[in-house]
């Protein structure tokens, strides 16, 4: 028998903090491999997201780890994430482990419960590392949190355990990087230092030579180099884990530039908000998020998105009044479309007799724009699907008949006798108002089909638009994009010879 390979070197990226820039750089480096012919594969042992994609066989793994898969131009698979936290509350989240849901994690038992899940990590990068060339793993939040060192399954222990040739990013434009950097070797001990092979600042809006001395002060002070300042990227258009990119943008509403105002309503915990990135790129549509009723003004298309606490954030819906706005408005001849739990809100009835979102035998009301009734149950469905349009009214009806593909992620099912908007797989899915104003849907992914989205504006009244490129082509030439200005600020040349690659 011929002798096994040595197992696939590992790049690892870790941040001084949340939000620096990690999975971007990952997504980035997962293409220049690719494109420098190398068999790359993406990986985040613990993500906390509730930003999800489904697999081919129908594992739930987090969106940036799909993302980067696509940058690798690999399909997605359960070993990118082994184990995702889908926060649910301020103390407590769902845990995924390998694909399926685990039941829930609370913060009193967050370092003993995630240490115990460390085989799942081993298992999981271990196969990625017999499959591919190179494995890129990025870390979550802070390289090193002192408090939680122990627990730690996900940054600097994955590190070790794979002797990787690690690289800390620090964010320049939250000011004072050159603290956060030295900042962050201070609090670790002898072994974890010595993971660290160089740093990398990022988000950087300026001349680089103005960093020159702190660049020499810190390598001096360190005895690890400074191996790229990646300049701040323009209109950034990759997928998002985080929903923090939703408060740097604000909930004010943008200045109009179009015929179509379409409001996504911000829930607490909103879920798979890059449902709506295409939007965002459209011509002649103005896409804002709102929290508050006097911020809705009169859209021509209102957006209840997924959730990953429905009958919760249906509560703070209620709470600031954008319940009465809603309805106001599609009385007044606006539209609505309600996606996963935005879909569940717009029913009569939540019933909860498992408790798979709170207290078991809850009942609430939802919002009463479509007679349907939801029950929860703590089975969750996880699916990629195709199907399309079945909608005879409204602005949908310009859609009827065209293709769709996407995924389903939920646990309830949504009944009652309205036509429904789609057909996926073979069954009916969401609903549709008999006077076309209303509409719902489990599928994610809508906006991302092209015709659909056309059609679906077009009926909104907007003007036809030619487009020159899919959204899958779009998506493919901004991962080119990013890559070559990564490229172009980072040593390559010395990151490949720390991994022996050269």
């Amino acid at each position: 028998m011929p002798p096994s390979r040595a197992p696939a070197p590992v790049l690892m990226i870790v941040g001084t903090g949340s939000s620096v820039g990690k999975s971007v750089i990952v997504a980035a480096l997962c293409r220049i491999f690719r494109q420098d012919g190398v068999r790359v594969a993406p990986f985040k042992a613990q993500n906390m997201s509730n930003n999800a994609d489904v697999t081919d066989d129908g594992l739930e793994i987090g969106r940036a780890q799909s993302e980067q898969a696509a940058a690798a131009g690999l399909a997605p698979s359960v070993d990118m994430n082994p184990i995702l936290l889908k926060p649910q509350g301020d103390r407590t989240s769902q845990i995924v482990v390998a694909g399926r849901p685990a039941g829930l994690l609370h913060a009193a038992d967050f370092v003993t419960r995630k240490r115990d899940l460390w085989p799942v990590v081993e298992g999981a990068i271990g196969r990625l590392r017999s499959e591919y060339d190179l494995v890129i793993a990025e870390g979550a939040g802070a390289a090193i949190e002192p408090n939680l060192r122990d627990g730690d399954i996900v940054n600097l222990r994955v590190a070790r355990h794979a002797a990787a040739v690690t690289l800390l990013v620090g964010d320049i434009d939250r000011g004072g990087v050159f603290a956060q950097l030295l900042g962050t070797l201070e609090w670790l001990t002898a072994a974890e230092r010595a993971c660290l092979h160089g740093f990398i600042i990022n988000r950087f809006r300026g001349v680089p030579a103005l960093l020159a001395s702190a660049v020499t002060d810190l390598e001096s002070r360190t005895g690890l180099p400074m191996l790229g300042v990646i300049p701040w990227i323009d209109d950034l258009r990759l997928a998002e884990e985080d929903a923090v990119t939703l408060e740097r943008a604000g909930g004010a509403p943008a200045p109009a530039r179009g015929a179509v105002d379409i409001a996504v309503i911000r829930f607490p915990r909103i879920a798979n908000f890059d449902d709506f990135d295409p939007l965002g790129r459209e011509p002649e549509v103005r896409l804002r998020y709102v929290e508050r009723a006097d911020e809705l003004g009169t859209p021509d298309l209102m957006i209840l998105p997924g959730t990953k606490a429905t009958i919760a954030d249906l509560a703070v819906l209620r709470e600031r009044k954008l319940d009465i706005a809603i309805r106001a408005r599609v009385d007044a001849g606006g539209h609505v479309l309600g996606i996963c739990g935005g879909f569940q809100m717009l029913g009569e009835h939540l019933v909860d007799p498992e408790g798979a979102e709170g207290l078991p035998g809850t009942r609430v009301a939802g919002l009463g724009l479509l007679p349907v009734c939801t029950v929860f149950s703590t089975t969750k469905v996880t699916r990629r699907t195709t199907g399309h349009v079945t909608a005879r009214t409204g602005p949908w009806s310009t859609a009827e008949g065209l293709s769709v593909h996407g995924y389903e992620i939920h646990m309830g099912r949504t009944s009652g006798t309205l036509p429904p908007l789609l057909r996926l797989s073979g069954h009916a899915d969401g609903a549709v108002s008999l006077d076309g104003r209303v509409a719902g849907t489990y599928l994610h992914g809508l906006w991302h089909n092209d015709d659909v989205r056309t059609a679906i504006l077009a009926g909104l009244g907007r003007a036809p638009v030619d487009h020159k490129f899919s959204s899958a082509e779009r998506r493919d030439a901004e991962f080119d994009r990013v890559a070559a200005v990564v490229r172009r600020h980072l040593n390559l040349a010395r990151v490949r010879h720390l991994l022996k690659m050269d």
